[in-house]
């Protein structure tokens, strides 16, 4: 971001009346000390997705959301500004990622279909099933499946926080609760946080620890690939059928929860 983005960005914060929050002057502080986490985010962020996507366009999203974190932040909390904003960060970038819709109708179709194999497999199965069981449900052999999970990496933008080994959630799950929010969402997340906690323990082992390395500690695939001793494109193929395994567990488990 140049120094004319930069001053732009600087009108627009001081326009930004805060909601209630940090004055002005502490607010500006924030933003400018934290502006550095902004643009790390958005080139490791950029690193997990397809080349159309601008680094310049995350980081100018993302100064977004940290402006809006400094007017909401409040200290009173015991939360470090630090992990309040990343949540606001990281959110808007996200945002604005699905808002580009660029990820085309059949790529979608496709992790629909891919989803609702693993989910048919798993009920009639009473397990989680393999790969080669996944590719015969979907007519495909495992080879051509392991091209369609490459296919899929680019509409996998969900942010999935790896719950601990124990499956409780509560370290890896936290969420920054909005002071404005009321007890119903509150209650939702909660919710959700517990379903996402009880669906990761479920994953197979080398699945679950392929997300605590990518989403806890922040590895990047190829960084993955040497922990574990596979190739950056196998580790790819991995983590997209784990986040299809989960988003066919969380479906489930919600739409069970909807019949009560």
């Amino acid at each position: 971001m140049g120094r004319a983005d930069t001053e732009t960005e600087t009108v627009t914060m001081r326009r930004m009346a805060p909601p209630g929050g940090a004055e002005l002057d502490t607010r500006d502080r924030l933003v400018m000390e934290h502006v550095g986490l902004v643009k790390a985010m958005a080139g490791r962020l950029a690193n997990r997705l397809p080349s159309q996507v601008e680094v310049s366009e995350l980081i100018s999203v993302g100064v977004l959301g940290l402006i809006d974190a400094a007017g909401r932040f409040n200290p009173a909390l015991g939360v470090p500004f630090s992990a309040f904003a990343r949540r606001r960060i990281h959110g808007a970038m996200l945002d604005s990622l699905r808002d580009l819709d660029w990820a085309p109708r059949t790529l979608r179709k496709l992790r629909r279909d891919v989803d609702g194999a693993i989910a048919g497999l798993r009920e009639s199965l009473g397990r989680e099933p393999e790969a080669r069981e996944i590719a015969g449900a979907l007519g495909v052999s495992e080879v051509e499946y392991d091209r369609l999970l490459d296919r899929l990496r680019s509409v996998d933008l969900a942010v999935i926080r790896q719950a601990s080994a124990e499956g409780d959630g509560a370290d890896s799950l936290e969420v920054v609760v909005d002071p404005g929010e009321g007890p119903h969402t509150t209650l939702e997340r909660r919710e959700l946080r517990e379903h996402l906690a009880r669906a990761i323990v479920q994953l197979p082992e080398r699945e679950r620890h392929i997300l605590t390395l990518y989403f806890e500690q922040d590895l990047t695939l190829a960084e993955i690939g040497q922990v574990i001793g596979v190739g950056e494109s196998r580790v790819s193929q991995l983590r997209t059928q784990a986040l299809a395994r989960l988003r066919s567990m969380l479906a489930g488990s919600l739409q069970r929860r909807e019949a009560h």
